[in-house]
């Protein structure tokens, strides 16, 4: 199912993406163990690591707060009026990918072991609305 090429190519993205959370999670240890043993010069070990503990709290406050209120906002923007299932579907896909990709997977899978369930859905696509007919 998958290209060679592409599984690869997902799989160096895992890697440099774990790669790259690693070297930030070292990077902030290094950080608060620099401001705590800066600080424990100025004032008590015990008052350091609170002072210490509480500005990484406050990061990490201002963070979720910022980008509460920047899903907050494509939120917004990306509850238009989503009427038809494949306008639906593309949602899904940009708005989730893998999501998305593990979703299509799964009706191709579904699809592939009853062709029977394809046909109707293929028709139910295909048919023409009767919403719009008036009556007489």
């Amino acid at each position: 199912m998958f290209g060679r090429g592409m599984a690869s190519h997902l799989v160096k993205k895992a890697v440099a993406a774990s790669v790259a959370a690693g070297a930030a999670l070292v990077a902030v240890l290094a950080l608060g163990a620099t401001i705590f043993y800066a600080l424990q010069l100025v004032v008590v070990p015990l008052a350091a690591a609170a002072i210490t503990f509480l500005l990484f709290a406050v990061i990490a406050l201002a963070v979720a707060l910022t980008v509460v209120a920047r899903s907050e906002v494509e939120n917004e923007e990306s509850e238009e009026d989503v009427s038809g299932l494949g306008q639906r579907a593309y949602m899904l896909f940009r708005q989730r990918p893998i999501l998305g990709t593990v979703a299509a997977l799964a009706g191709g899978w579904i699809f592939l072991r009853n062709p029977a369930l394809a046909t109707m859905v293929a028709a139910a696509f295909t048919e023409k609305s009767h919403g719009s007919r008036r009556r007489r």
